[in-house]
């Protein structure tokens, strides 16, 4: 990568070729029911990959950086998944078969994904890998390359800007 981005066009022809053979091994040991997207989503990485390769800090490792995206595009999929499944899985108009509890967190985490989706990724992601999936500012740091004041910072951003659009809901 640190070839490519010194402008060597045959080094980054040679990344996206050994990082498409890694991407392909990272979701297919992650997604064997869905193995139909596998190729879609390597294509999405790569894709996002080249549009922020500009972000890439040449002092830090590069398949964290590479990872972190690749890891979000599958967060994406899922997403889109569990709306698409939320909109169309339905038993009937008054969701007879749920218990209150059940209505309840469904109905909330479908409205925290749908405000989530709502931040630009330097809130949102922060906020997931935080708040929502418990690690460490430091293990988010890591997985997402970015530095921990600017996850910190990101979370509280991401948590007023949160605040303000459930204001703006009510």
């Amino acid at each position: 990568m640190r070839l490519a981005m010194g402008g060597d066009d045959a080094a980054y022809r040679t990344l996206l070729v050994e990082v498409s053979a890694q991407l392909r091994s990272f979701y297919r040991r992650r997604m064997a029911s869905m193995a139909v997207e596998v190729e879609d989503l390597v294509q999405e990485a790569l894709l996002a990959i080249h549009n922020q390769r500009h972000t890439y800090d040449v002092q830090r490792p590069f398949t964290a950086w590479c990872f972190a995206i690749a890891k979000y595009k599958l967060i994406d999929l899922l997403r889109r998944r569990a709306r698409q499944l939320g909109r169309t899985v339905r038993l009937d108009d008054d969701d007879e078969w749920a218990g209150p509890d059940d209505l309840n967190a469904g109905d909330a985490q479908r409205d925290l994904l749908r405000l989530l989706d709502q931040l630009p990724d330097r809130q949102r992601l922060p906020i997931v890998l935080v708040k929502i999936e418990g690690r460490s500012v430091a293990e988010a740091a890591h997985s997402t390359g970015m530095s921990e004041a600017a996850i910190k910072i990101g979370v509280h951003r991401g948590m007023k800007a949160l605040a303000a659009l459930i204001g703006r809901e009510s």
